[in-house]
């Protein structure tokens, strides 16, 4: 099931507000208020399964790394590797070549 892109409320009225969801508190909101043909507002019923939770859309366990050590440690099974910003690009080209050798996906490839 695939979940509604929620809005806030009056999003199209005034540009200034945005699309990022506020939770509607106005006295007479009819969003607050559940009213018919208004847009939906997140609730519990809502979730994703435990199981999916907190993965990454490829359907890995992303794990930040910074050093070789850490990137052999990741399971290729189940996690995939998101090398940090603080790694300079002459040791990324080698963590990318050992991570291949490894079988390891990493999610943040662009040299």
């Amino acid at each position: 099931m695939k979940k509604p892109n929620f809005k806030r409320q009056e999003w199209f009225r005034y540009k200034k507000l945005g699309e990022k969801w506020r939770k509607p508190k106005g006295k007479t909101s009819k969003t607050r208020r559940y009213e018919k043909g208004k847009p939906a507002m997140p609730s519990i019923g809502y979730g994703s399964p435990k199981v999916t939770r907190g993965l990454h859309p490829s359907g890995y366990k992303d794990v930040l790394v910074s050093n070789m050590t850490e990137l052999e440690n990741l399971d290729p099974a189940t996690q995939a590797g998101r090398i940090s910003a603080t790694v300079g690009k002459r040791k990324k080209e080698v963590m990318l070549e050992k991570a291949k050798e490894l079988g390891i996906k990493i999610l943040n490839k662009g040299i």
